[in-house]
């Protein structure tokens, strides 16, 4: 995210609070694997999930983000998408799309993937009232326990409309403060223990304060990769209008 922020403002510093903080899943595919594709499937769109790295966004014609990849796959003109790097959210696009031929790349959220069908059925008995509203990052097997798909922000929006006070929640749990925050009259429960990205919880107020005081950690990306992967970015931004 920090170099999607550097890509599209070349001219801003922008900083880490930590050096460290990564995504596992920015970095299961590789520009090879897309090279393969395109030389295999004729007619071929690239599609590159926001949370990736700048390297791999070079090699890609668009990106989308959880909210908008349906949108912005349905408005591709090609028939072929090797969407990646996440195959959950890849197959969740394939079936709201099903007239795409979606080919799906083996990267995954280990957050996401750690839940299965057995903890969202064991805490859907302790509170038989729940909404269950869980992330397209999660499996196809427990999409289909859901109540209610979409990005963090479509969660957190179905959340403040729904008359229901009770929600289950399938994805990583830094959402419960701003529904508890928008939320406060409901109740809001995690699927299992440990429902969080450590990578993500490295970042702290501390750190936050320390980035800003110290100028450290900044964000430099050539302008040979800042440039090719600002295309995938742009045709996303059209798209998405």
């Amino acid at each position: 995210m920090g170099e999607s922020a550097k890509i599209l403002n070349p001219t801003k510093k922008v900083l880490l609070p930590d050096a460290e903080a990564d995504c596992a899943m920015a970095h299961m595919a590789s520009a090879k694997k897309v090279q393969e594709m395109r030389e295999k499937y004729e007619d071929l769109a690239v599609v590159c999930y926001i949370n990736s790295t700048a390297a791999l966004k070079t090699v890609s014609d668009v990106c989308v983000t959880s909210s908008n990849a349906v949108k912005i796959v349905k408005a591709l003109p090609n028939k072929n998408i090797f969407f990646i790097p996440d195959e959950n959210l890849g197959s969740y696009v394939a079936k709201q799309v099903p007239e795409k031929n979606i080919l799906l790349n083996d990267g995954y959220c280990p957050v996401h993937k750690k839940i299965t069908v057995e903890t969202v059925r064991q805490t859907k008995a302790k509170y038989p009232q729940v909404e269950f509203l869980a992330h397209p990052e999660c499996t196809e097997e427990i999409l289909a326990e859901a109540d209610f798909i979409g990005s963090t922000s479509d969660i957190i929006g179905y959340a403040e409309k729904s008359s229901k006070k009770e929600f289950l929640i399938g994805t990583e749990d830094g959402v419960f403060a701003e529904l508890m925050k928008k939320c406060p009259e409901k109740s809001f429960y995690s699927v299992m223990q440990g429902q969080c990205c450590a990578d993500m919880k490295k970042v702290t107020l501390e750190k936050v304060r320390d980035c800003l005081k110290e100028e450290k950690y900044e964000v430099e990306i050539t302008e040979d990769t800042r440039e090719k992967a600002q295309k995938a970015l742009d045709k996303m931004l059209e798209l998405a209008k």
